[in-house]
C-alpha cells in the first residue's frame, strides 16, 4: 500500500486553482495570504505540500515553518524563527538582520550582545518590522516567495502578533503567505478567532475551508493508495467510519484488516499497527508522542535510555531506526516527527496518567542535565506535565526572562503568572529565585503593561503593594510604580490616594496645609523614589486640574531628581511644568525641549515621548499648525525607530497626525497604520470622524454609533465620537436626536472628567447649532419658541462658564477655544433670530470666522457660510454673495458634500447667484419649488416669506399658482403629487 504522499493529490482543483492565482499576482508585486482551514486529518498538509511543489515549480523560494502544541507553555515567534533560520543564507535577507540586533538575537540567543537595553517597546517593533522586511526581501519580480504557516492554532501570542503584523504590512510585497490552521480547535473562544476575523477583512486575505472528501472522491483516493480499487463492502465501511476524511481512510486501510474487522476508532487503528512492534519500539513512539508531533531527535536520543525496556546499550537507537523504516516516524530536518499530529494525540491519550508523568520526568531530566538540547519553556512544560513543582518553577522563571530577551511580553507575562500560581505550592520558592514574591508580582505587572494588558498590570501591582502591609517603608517606595499603571486606566483619584500614602513615609507633612514646599528633605530622604513619587502625583493633579499643587510637586520633583541623579523622574517632572505654561507657548516649548532631552540621555524613552507629545501639542493649541506638524513627524519618527509607536503618547502623535489635515482642509479618509493593535483603533477611529462627517455624512452617524460602547474606557473617544455624532445629526436633519446626544455627552464626561471640561464649549456649540437649524428649517408649535430659546440660554451660559471655570491651562482660552465660543454666541444670536423679532447680527459670525482663521480650513467656510446668510437677511445682498461664493468655494475645493449642498440650496432660496448653480428642468418656476420645499416641511405663509425674504401675501400668490400647475386642490396633495413626480426630494 502506498502513502498519500507518494500518491497524486485527488481532487482539490479549485484551491490549486486559486493558489496558482494569487502566486502569478506575489510574482507580480501583488502580495496575498490564503488562509486554509478545515478538520484535523482532512487534507491540509498533503495540499500544502503540493502547492509547495507547484511554486517551487514556478520558480518560487518556498519556506514551510510549523507551530508546535506546548500547551500552556509556549516557544515565542516559533514558526517565524524556523522561517528566518531557513532563509538566513540569502543575502538579502542577511543584509535585513545584521541592521536589527533584535531579529538577530532571536535567531541566534546564545551568540547575542547580550540582550535587550531596556527599550523592550522599541526593540519589538525592531524584530516585527524586522521579520517583515526579511519575508519581504526573500522574493522578487517573478520568484516570490511563498511562505506557509502549518497550525497556527497552536501559535502563541507573539506569532499571532507577527502574522497580524505582516498581513497589515503588505503592499507591494513578491510574497504569499499560506496559512492552515484546524477548524475544529478554534473554538468560541480561541485565541486564534479574534485574528482570522482582523485578517478577513484585510485586502489581500482569501480564506479556504477544505472539506472532506465526496464518495467519488474518497473512492479515487482508496484506489491510489491501495492500488486497486476497493470492493463495495469494504469502500462503504470505509466512508461511514472515515467520513471522508482523508487520514482516517488511510490509516483504516493500512490497518490491513478484512471488511468485517475494521476498528472503530483512531486509537484502535493504532493499536493495530504497533501491535506489529517490538515492545521496544512502541515504547519510543509512545515517548516520542509525549512531547508532540515532532520531537529534537538529540533530545528524543537522550531521554530514550532513561525508560525501562530503551536502557540497554543500543537499544533506543535500533528502536528509533526502526520506527523510522516502518513509517510510524518519519524525518523532519533535525526533528523526529509524526505524519500527523492526530497520531501522537491518540497516542498520549491511551497512556495511563503515571506512564505520561513518568515520560515527562524523564524528558525533564534530559534537559536538566543538558540545557542545550531545548528552551526553559519545554523544561517548564515537562515539569509541569511531570508535576515536579520546584523544578517547573524555576523553569517558568528562566522562560519568562527568555521571553523577555526575545521581546515576546505575553508569553513572558504568561510564564510569570505561573511562577506566581506555583509559589505557595514551593515552599523554598524565595530562596530558588533568589528573589520575593513583591518583586516578581511587579516584574509581571510591567510584562501585563508591555503586553497591553493595562487592567491586569494594574492588579498585578496593588496586589504586590498593598501585600506590604508589613514593610511600610519599601511599600512606600512601591506606590509610584503602582501609580504609573493607575494613570494608564485613568484612575486619577486612585493615583492621588497612593502617593499621598507614599509621601506620608517618604515626605512627612508633604500632604499637609502647607503643602510639600514646607518639607525639610536631607540627603538620605533625596531618593530617587521620592522623585518619582512626586513627579507621579504632579501627573495626577495636573489630570484634575489642580495647576498650583501641580506645579510645586513637579518642581520639588526636578530639585529632588536632580540631587538623587534620577534624570527620568527629572525629565517627567518638567515636561508637567512645561504643560503649565502652556498661555506662554514658547517658555512652554523651550522646557519642554529641554525636558526631551533630558529623559533622552537618560534612557528614559517614555518620558521622552511624552514631551514630544506635548512639544507638539503646544504648539496645536496655540494654532501654531506649522510647528505642530514638523514637530509630530520628528515625534513620530522617534516612536518609529524606538518601537514605541503604540505606546501611549506615540498612539496620541498617530492621532494628531489624523486630526491636523482635516484642519487644514484635507478632509480624506485617512489610512489605519499598519500594525496598528485592536486596542487603539476605537480612538484612531473617533478621530477620523472629524473629516467624514464633514466630507458625507452618510456613514459616519453608523461609525460614530459603533463607538459608544467603548465611552466608558476611554473619555476621549465619548468627547470625539459624540461630539462628531451631534453634528452628523444636525446635518441629516436629526435636531432633538442631536441636542439630546449632547446633553448626553456632556453629562457622561461631566461625571468621568469634571463638570467644566474645556470639550464641553464645542459640544454646547455644536447643540445650540441644531436647535438654530432646527428653529428655521422647521415649524414651531405655539409655546415651543418659548421653550427652545430657554434650552438655548442655558446652554450659552454652561459655554461661558465652562470657559471661565474649566481652568484652561495658563488661565486663557486657546485659538480654538475661542473660536468655538464665539461660535456658540453666533448660533445662539442665529436661534433668537429665528424665533424673535432679533435682526440677524453679521458681526458675531464675521467674528467667529477671525477666530477659526488660524488654519480651521472648514471652520471658517462653514461659519462664513452663515456670515452670508446673517448679512442677505440684513439685506446686505452684494456682501452675502461674496461671503457665499467664497464659502461655497473652499467647501467644494475640501470636498465637503453636505455645506456644499447647504450652500447650492440656501442660494436658491435666498435668490442670491452663486457659481456652479443650475437651473433644472420643472413645470414649476424656481421660486415655486422653493417655496414647495417649505410647505413639505410644514411651514406656514409666514414662516416661507421670512425665509425667502418676500411678503406673507407673495407667498400666498406662488402657493395657488403650483396647485393649479400640479392639478392639485390642497398643500398635502401637492406635497405628495410632486414627490411622485420627482420634483421634490423625500
Amino acid at each position: 500500500m502506498r502513502r498519500s504522499s507518494e500518491v497524486p493529490l485527488i481532487a482539490r482543483q479549485a484551491e490549486v486553482t486559486a493558489f496558482r492565482g494569487a502566486l502569478e499576482h506575489a510574482a507580480e508585486g501583488e502580495p496575498g495570504v490564503l488562509l486554509l482551514g478545515g478538520d484535523a486529518g482532512v487534507g491540509k498538509t498533503r495540499l500544502v505540500t503540493h502547492l509547495a511543489d507547484v511554486a517551487r515549480d514556478a520558480g518560487a523560494r518556498v519556506v514551510v515553518a510549523h507551530c508546535v502544541d506546548l500547551g500552556d507553555v509556549g516557544i515565542p515567534y516559533l514558526p517565524f524563527t524556523e522561517a528566518l533560520t531557513q532563509l538566513r543564507g540569502v543575502p538579502a535577507v542577511a543584509e535585513v538582520v545584521a541592521e536589527r540586533p533584535a531579529l538577530a538575537r532571536l535567531l541566534d540567543p546564545a551568540g547575542g550582545d547580550g540582550g535587550s537595553d531596556g527599550n523592550e517597546h522599541g526593540e519589538r517593533l525592531q524584530l516585527l518590522d524586522g521579520v517583515a522586511g526579511s519575508l519581504a526581501a526573500a522574493g522578487h519580480a517573478g520568484s516570490p516567495l511563498v511562505l506557509v504557516v502549518e497550525d497556527v492554532h497552536w501559535a502563541d501570542e507573539s506569532t499571532r502578533d507577527v502574522l497580524r503584523f505582516v498581513v497589515a504590512r503588505l503592499r507591494s510585497e513578491h510574497l504569499l503567505l499560506v496559512v492552515t490552521y484546524r477548524s475544529d480547535d478554534v473554538h468560541r473562544r480561541h485565541p486564534l478567532r479574534p485574528v482570522l476575523a482582523e485578517l478577513h477583512r484585510q485586502r489581500p486575505v482569501e480564506h479556504v475551508e477544505l472539506s472532506p472528501f465526496t464518495p467519488d472522491e474518497l473512492r479515487e483516493f482508496t484506489t491510489a493508495t491501495r492500488g486497486e480499487p476497493l470492493d463495495e463492502q469494504e469502500f462503504d465501511a470505509v466512508r461511514s467510519r472515515s467520513d471522508g476524511n482523508a487520514f482516517f481512510a488511510e490509516e483504516l486501510l493500512d490497518a490491513g484488516q478484512p471488511s468485517a474487522g475494521l476498528p472503530w476508532s483512531l486509537t484502535d487503528v493504532l493499536h493495530t499497527r504497533l501491535q506489529r512492534l517490538d515492545p521496544g519500539v512502541q515504547q519510543l513512539v509512545r515517548l516520542a508522542a509525549v512531547a508532540g508531533r515532532q520531537v529534537d531527535e538529540a533530545l528524543l536520543r537522550a531521554t530514550a535510555p532513561r525508560l525501562p525496556g530503551l536502557d540497554a546499550p543500543g537499544a533506543a537507537d535500533a528502536a528509533l531506526r526502526e520506527a523510522v523504516t516502518q513509517q510510524v516516524l518519519g524525518v523532519e530536518g533535525q526533528h523526529v516527527a509524526f505524519r500527523h499530529a492526530l497520531v501522537a494525540e491518540a497516542l498520549v491519550l491511551d497512556l495511563l496518567p503515571g506512564e505520561r508523568t513518568t515520560m515527562h520526568r524523564a524528558y525533564l531530566e534530559a534537559l536538566t542535565a543538558d540545557p542545550a538540547l531545548g528552551s526553559s519553556a519545554k523544561r517548564a512544560h515537562h515539569a509541569l506535565q511531570g508535576h515536579d513543582l520546584p523544578a517547573a518553577l524555576v523553569a517558568s522563571r528562566d522562560a519568562a526572562l527568555a521571553a523577555a530577551e526575545l521581546l515576546a511580553p505575553a508569553e513572558e507575562l504568561r510564564h510569570l503568572e505561573q511562577v506566581l500560581s506555583l509559589w505557595e505550592s514551593v515552599s523554598d520558592a524565595e530562596d530558588l529565585l533568589g528573589t520575593d514574591r513583591v518583586a516578581v508580582a511587579l516584574d509581571t505587572a510591567a510584562a501585563a503593561s508591555s503586553a497591553g494588558q493595562a487592567t491586569r498590570a494594574e492588579q498585578l501591582a496593588r496586589r504586590a503593594v498593598d501585600g506590604l502591609g508589613d514593610d511600610p517603608e519599601r511599600q512606600a517606595r512601591l506606590r509610584h510604580v503602582l501609580v504609573r499603571y493607575l494613570l494608564n486606566v485613568e484612575a486619577t483619584n486612585d493615583a492621588l490616594q497612593q502617593t499621598a500614602l507614599a509621601l506620608d513615609v517618604l515626605l512627612p507633612g508633604a500632604t499637609g496645609p502647607d503643602g510639600p514646599g514646607g518639607a525639610e528633605i536631607d540627603e538620605a530622604a533625596a531618593t530617587a523614589d521620592l522623585a518619582w513619587t512626586l513627579a507621579a502625583r504632579a501627573r495626577a493633579l495636573l489630570s484634575v486640574d489642580r495647576d498650583d499643587e501641580a506645579g510645586t510637586h513637579a518642581q520639588l520633583a526636578v530639585d529632588v531628581a536632580r540631587r538623587a541623579g534620577a534624570a527620568g523622574a527629572e525629565a517627567d517632572a518638567q515636561t508637567t511644568l512645561a504643560i503649565l505654561e502652556v498661555a506662554e507657548p514658547d517658555a512652554a516649548a523651550g522646557r519642554l525641549e529641554a525636558a526631551r532631552d533630558r529623559a533622552a540621555d537618560a534612557g528614559d524613552l517614555p518620558t521622552e515621548l511624552r514631551s514630544w507629545y506635548n512639544l507638539s501639542a503646544t504648539h496645536f493649541y496655540a494654532g501654531r499648525l506649522d510647528a505642530a506638524g514638523a514637530t509630530l513627524d520628528e515625534g513620530l519618527a522617534r516612536a518609529r525607530a524606538t518601537g514605541m509607536v503604540w505606546s501611549t503618547y506615540g498612539v496620541e502623535m498617530v492621532d494628531l497626525t489624523q486630526i491636523l489635515p482635516y484642519l487644514r482642509g484635507d478632509l480624506t479618509e485617512r489610512e489605519v497604520p499598519p500594525g496598528t493593535p485592536a486596542w487603539v483603533l476605537p480612538y484612531l477611529d473617533a478621530g477620523r470622524l472629524y473629516a467624514a462627517v464633514a466630507r458625507d455624512g452618510a456613514d459616519a452617524s453608523a461609525r460614530a454609533e459603533a463607538l459608544r460602547p467603548h465611552w466608558d474606557s476611554d473619555g476621549q473617544v465619548a468627547l470625539i465620537a459624540g461630539g462628531t455624532l451631534v453634528d452628523a445629526m444636525t446635518w441629516a436633519g436629526r435636531y432633538e436626536d442631536a441636542v439630546a446626544l449632547a446633553e448626553e455627552v456632556a453629562a457622561h464626561l461631566g461625571a468621568a472628567w469634571s463638570e467644566f471640561f474645556l470639550g464641553r464649549i464645542w459640544i454646547t456649540a455644536l447643540a445650540l447649532a441644531a436647535l438654530a437649524e432646527s428653529a428655521e428649517t422647521r415649524p414651531v408649535a405655539e409655546g415651543r419658541a418659548a421653550d427652545l430659546l430657554q434650552r438655548g440660554d442655558t446652554l450659552l451660559a454652561v459655554a461661558h462658564e465652562t470657559a471661565e471655570r474649566g481652568r484652561p491651562r495658563g488661565g486663557r482660552l486657546g485659538p480654538e477655544g475661542r473660536a468655538w465660543l464665539r461660535r456658540a454666541d453666533a448660533e445662539h444670536a442665529r436661534l433668537r433670530a429665528a424665533l424673535t423679532d432679533d435682526p440677524a447680527d453679521p458681526a458675531l459670525w464675521e467674528a467667529t470666522v477671525r477666530e477659526f482663521d488660524f488654519g480651521y480650513r472648514y471652520e471658517v467656510a462653514r461659519s462664513r457660510f452663515r456670515w452670508a446668510q446673517a448679512l442677505r437677511a440684513t439685506g446686505d445682498v452684494p456682501a452675502a454673495e461674496v461671503e457665499a461664493a467664497e464659502a461655497l468655494g473652499e467647501a467644494v475645493s475640501m470636498g465637503a458634500a453636505p455645506l456644499t449642498a447647504a450652500i447650492h440650496a440656501w442660494g436658491r432660496r435666498a435668490r442670491v447667484p452663486l457659481p456652479g448653480t443650475r437651473r433644472t428642468t420643472s413645470v414649476l418656476t424656481e421660486r415655486e419649488e422653493e417655496v414647495l420645499i417649505l410647505v413639505a416641511q410644514g411651514l406656514s405663509n409666514r414662516q416661507i416669506g421670512e425665509r425667502l425674504y418676500i411678503s406673507t401675501k407673495t407667498v400666498s400668490v406662488h402657493v395657488s399658482n403650483l396647485l393649479a400647475k400640479l392639478g392639485v386642490s390642497g398643500r398635502a396633495e401637492a406635497v405628495a403629487v410632486a414627490h411622485r413626480r420627482g420634483l421634490i426630494g423625500v
